[in-house]
């Protein structure tokens, strides 16, 4: 991707790019690159610093890896969306590590980490730009975490497959128990029973790879 193709995305996803001088923006440009990932690609592993990632299209999970492989998804990233967290050496107080991985073929512009965190500490709206960005990701957190420790494991999975459901506008749900399990942070065979008790109440049907939404009004009962 062209550096003037980089700069005319940069200005309408960065909202402090006109208070940066034009040495700073080129400088950012030519430290940025674009790259096409395939679907299933691990993006950024932990701790590394990947950089700041803006995604151009597709879709990309962030979740945390347990010690012994279990992971939970904190939030996905879809197009004109931007991954702060997977910058460590621009977040130097960040103290977890996450994992981003694509859901689907993505088309990403990547920011050098190193020369977005020089911005950072010389203006201050790139700054504030991360804190913001930071701190609304953190409430994407928090609002999972709050899922896990004190809803009902029902309510919980009626407000996944509505959610989903909103997201591709259609009562079909295109996962499979084990991809909803892991987005969930639940075990495959609690997802599996759950859906059947679904099933039996006549609120969802499984389908060929996935889950057909019968009775939407229901489903919100058990949301609320």
């Amino acid at each position: 991707m062209a550096a003037h193709t980089i700069a005319t995305t940069f200005s309408s996803a960065f909202p402090f790019w006109d208070k940066l001088s034009a040495t700073d923006q080129e400088s950012l440009c030519r430290t940025s690159h674009a790259v096409t990932f395939p679907k299933g690609t691990n993006i950024h592993n932990g701790d590394e610093c990947t950089g700041v990632i803006l995604v151009k299209s597709g879709c990309l999970r962030v979740y945390i890896l347990s010690e012994d492989g279990k992971d939970i998804t904190l939030y996905r990233l879809f197009p004109g969306d931007i991954c702060i967290l997977s910058a460590s050496c621009a977040l130097n107080t960040i103290t977890f590590d996450v994992h981003v991985d694509t859901e689907a073929e993505s088309n990403c512009i990547i920011v050098s980490g190193c020369a977005f965190s020089d911005l950072s500490e010389r203006v201050a709206e790139v700054k504030i730009f991360a804190l913001e960005t930071t701190v609304a990701r953190f409430s994407d957190v928090m609002w999972v975490m709050e899922q896990i420790l004190f809803m009902s494991f029902d309510r919980r999975l009626a407000i996944f497959l509505l959610d989903e459901s909103a997201k591709n506008q259609s009562d079909s749900v295109k996962l499979t128990h084990e991809q909803i399990a892991r987005y969930m942070g639940s075990a495959r065979e609690v997802v599996s029973r759950m859906l059947k008790y679904f099933s039996a109440e006549g609120i969802v049907e499984s389908t060929r790879g996935g889950i057909r939404i019968l009775d939407k009004k229901r489903l919100r009962a058990l949301a609320l």
